[in-house]
C-alpha cells in the first residue's frame, strides 16, 4: 500500500495544520489513480488543503481496501474517507467491523464518490462537486446510520457473512452486477446493456417464501431488494421510502414477468414505480429466503455469492459524516 502526503499536511510539524473535529483525516482512495477519478481526488485534496486540514491519502492495492481501513483504526485514526465507488465504501465498512460490531465506535466515515456505481452518497445529498464536498468533510455534522448484515453461500460454496450500507439484491439485480463484473471494463454502457439483457434472459423466477419480521410472502421471485439507502445503478431511485436510520430495511419483492425490469426502468429512475401490482413492499429488520434453485446476491454493487441468505439490520452502528 502506498501512502502519499496530501497538500493539506504540513510535514515539518510547524503547527499550521488544523485537525477536524474528528481528528486527522485519512482518505482511502480506490480507482482514483487515473482519468476522472484522479482529477476528482486532486481537486478534493486541494480544496481540503485550502482549509488547512491535517490529512493524508493512501492507495491500497487491489483487494486491500478493508485492510487499509483496519490499519488506519489500529494506528489511532478516527476519521476515514472512502474515495471511490459503492464497492469502495463497502470494503472500508467491512474493515471497520468485526463479528458484526465496530472495531472502534468513535470512528467517523466520510464518503467521496469517484466513478460509476456511487449511489450510497446520493441518499445523503453528498453526490456533490469537490468544492462542496470538501465543505461537508470539513464540517462538524454526522449521523448514526444502520448497517445491513447478510449471511449467504460464498462462490466457493462455504457459508459467509458480509456487511452493506446501501442496498442488497437477490435475483435479477444481483445477476446484472455479476454479469457486469465479467465484462471488459472498456465497454462502458455497452457492457451494462449486454449484462442487463443477459440477466433478463437468464431470470428464473423460482417460487420463493420470503420470511419477514411480521409475515411470510410466497411468490415467483424475479428480484428481491433489501434497501438501507435509496439509490442504485447510477441514480435509479429504487427505494424512495428507504430510511438509513430507522432500524428497518425497505424490502421489495418483484414478482412480475422477466420483462418487468425493462418496462419499469424509467419509472425506477424517477422513484415512481410504487405502488405496482407486481411489487410487494415491506418494512422489516430481518429478511430470509432459500429459493430453489439458488439466486445470486449482490451488496453495494458487489456480487458476493448465492442464497440461501438471511439479512439483519444492525441499528445505528456506523457514524457517517454528512
Amino acid at each position: 500500500m502506498t501512502s502519499l502526503p496530501a497538500q493539506g499536511r504540513t510535514e515539518s510539524g510547524s503547527g499550521d495544520d488544523v485537525s477536524s473535529l474528528f481528528g486527522p483525516m485519512r482518505l482511502i482512495a480506490e480507482g482514483a489513480r487515473r482519468g476522472a477519478g484522479r482529477r476528482m481526488l486532486a481537486d478534493l485534496t486541494a480544496q481540503l488543503a485550502d482549509r488547512g486540514l491535517d490529512l493524508d491519502v493512501v492507495h491500497p492495492p487491489a483487494g486491500g481496501v478493508g485492510a487499509a481501513a483496519r490499519e488506519a483504526v489500529d494506528a489511532g485514526l478516527r476519521y476515514l474517507v472512502a474515495v471511490g465507488t459503492d464497492g469502495t465504501v463497502n470494503a472500508v465498512v467491512n474493515g471497520l467491523f468485526e463479528d458484526g460490531k465496530p472495531v472502534e465506535p468513535e470512528v467517523v466515515l466520510g464518503v467521496a464518490a469517484a466513478g460509476a456505481h456511487s449511489d450510497f452518497s446520493r441518499t445523503y445529498g453528498l453526490d456533490r462537486p469537490p468544492r462542496l464536498l470538501a465543505s461537508h468533510l470539513a464540517g462538524d455534522r454526522s449521523m448514526d446510520i444502520d448497517v445491513g448484515q447478510v449471511t449467504f453461500t460464498g462462490p466457493d460454496g462455504a457459508p459467509a457473512s458480509r456487511l452493506f450500507v446501501n442496498l442488497a439484491q437477490a435475483g435479477y439485480g444481483a445477476d446484472l452486477i455479476r454479469r457486469v463484473g465479467l465484462m471488459p471494463s472498456f465497454t462502458g454502457r455497452v457492457s451494462r446493456l449486454l449484462a442487463a439483457y443477459g440477466a433478463v434472459r437468464g431470470a428464473r423466477r423460482p417460487e420463493t417464501a420470503v420470511e419477514l419480521a411480521q409475515t411470510t410472502a410466497t411468490d415467483p421471485l424475479l428480484d428481491l431488494v433489501v434497501a438501507n439507502g435509496q439509490f442504485f445503478s447510477d441514480g435509479m431511485k429504487v427505494a424512495p421510502r428507504g430510511l438509513p436510520d430507522d432500524g428497518r430495511f425497505n424490502v421489495q419483492l418483484y414478482t412480475g414477468r422477466r420483462s418487468q425490469m425493462f418496462l419499469l426502468t424509467q419509472r425506477l429512475y424517477r422513484g415512481e414505480h410504487l405502488p405496482d401490482p407486481h411489487i410487494r413492499e415491506y418494512q422489516s429488520p430481518t429478511v430470509k429466503l432459500a429459493p430453489d434453485p439458488p439466486l445470486p446476491i449482490e451488496v453495494d454493487s458487489v456480487f458476493i455469492g448465492w442464497t440461501p441468505a438471511a439479512f439483519t439490520v444492525l441499528e445505528r452502528v456506523l457514524r457517517l459524516k454528512i
